[in-house]
């Protein structure tokens, strides 16, 4: 099957005619939320001048370790949803980022970032997710990283697109077009240094309905409101319990199945981030913990089915599903993004209420 794909895309990149000018935008339209959901003590740091590629050595984890559908099975880490009253000390199981590391983060996020922005921009009717494949293959190769995707546990492509009802973990195909009206979940990470930045925002494809457009909004909101509780002392809690609020607010629900990750020397890392919870529970964040903040948001029920190709995660009742990702590094009064580059795709809403880095 992914030889016949192969040899399928490579025929319609050769034959493609002529496409609608018609371009993938983000929805800019923000929830204004509370004062204390803002990002104002998020800090934020401008794109390097230059990224170069340290090593390309480093061991890689199995993506099969990312947003696990049992939390159950991961005993390790107290999450949001045990009765069991947090212990601080479940923290230690955690890696702690140095200087140095935290620098080689910021490279990687950075050029996760600009991979990210770079497909956005050429996203349009008529385009096929495989070419968004070859996109990020070509645009990660030029910056000197390497698709963190690409490989794992047999995933056959470098990137994940997940196209209207499909919640995470999509394939691209060169059999599935992009048409007017679409939303397209484009989840990038990139290897730099030693070190992984993991990114990924939903694009509006043409003209949509508002009722998929105010998806997409509540979508970016609801990963801001995560963000903007995350420092050091608060609890994994607090961040589940943000985004469940702001998501409960605008009527829409969260994906309870799948979650963020710590991320670093490998892309997938202990903790488990929740996106459901209760305020005060979980693991107490510490100052150089770098984890993921991506909500999954459903129009619809929060249920979820894998497809039979053993990857694609879709919604369980078919209604439409939106995301975006960052990641980011806690800090005392705080948390840093590390892939909130200078052409990040959102930059133009997320930055204005975050506070820059000295």
């Amino acid at each position: 099957m992914l030889e016949k794909n192969a040899a399928a895309r490579q025929k319609l990149h050769a034959t493609r005619g002529a496409r609608e000018e018609r371009r993938a935008e983000l929805v800019f339209e923000r929830t204004d939320l509370p004062a204390e959901r803002r990002l104002a003590h998020v800090q934020t740091r401008g794109r390097a001048a230059h990224v170069t590629l340290f090593c390309d050595g480093d061991e890689i984890t199995n993506l099969l370790e990312a947003h696990p559908e049992s939390i159950a099975q991961r005993p390790q880490i107290q999450t949001v949803l045990d009765a069991v009253a947090p212990r601080d000390d479940d923290s230690r199981m955690v890696a702690i980022l140095n200087a140095r590391e935290i620098e080689a983060m910021r490279r990687a996020g950075e050029a996760a970032a600009a991979t990210l922005a770079h497909v956005g921009e050429r996203l349009q009717p008529g385009v096929t997710t495989a070419d968004v494949d070859a996109w990020v293959r070509a645009h990660t190769a030029a910056l000197g990283g390497i698709p963190s995707q690409l490989g794992y546990q047999g995933f056959p492509a470098a990137v994940c697109t997940s196209r209207n009802d499909v919640v995470c973990h999509g394939i691209p195909r060169p059999d599935e077009t992009l048409a007017d009206g679409d939303i397209v979940n484009v989840d990038v990470t990139t290897m730099l240094g030693g070190f992984h930045g993991d990114t990924s925002a939903t694009f509006v494809i043409g003209e949509a309905s508002r009722e998929t457009r105010d998806l997409v909004a509540i979508a970016r909101a609801c990963r801001d409101a995560g963000i903007a509780v995350v420092r050091e002392g608060a609890r994994l809690g607090d961040v589940g319990a943000a985004i469940e609020e702001t998501a409960r607010a605008a009527g829409v629900s969260v994906v309870r199945d799948y979650g963020g990750h710590g991320i670093g020397r490998s892309m997938h890392m202990d903790p488990h981030v929740p996106h459901v919870g209760t305020r005060g529970a979980g693991m107490r964040l510490r100052a150089g913990m770098a984890i993921t903040i991506e909500p999954m948001i459903n129009a619809g029920g929060p249920g979820v089915r894998v497809l039979s190709d053993g990857w694609t995660v879709a919604t369980a009742d078919g209604s439409r599903s939106a995301q975006f990702e960052h990641t980011v590094i806690v800090t005392k009064g705080g948390c840093e993004i590390t892939t909130l580059g200078a052409t990040a795709p959102d930059r133009a809403t997320t930055l204005p209420s975050c506070r820059a880095r000295p």
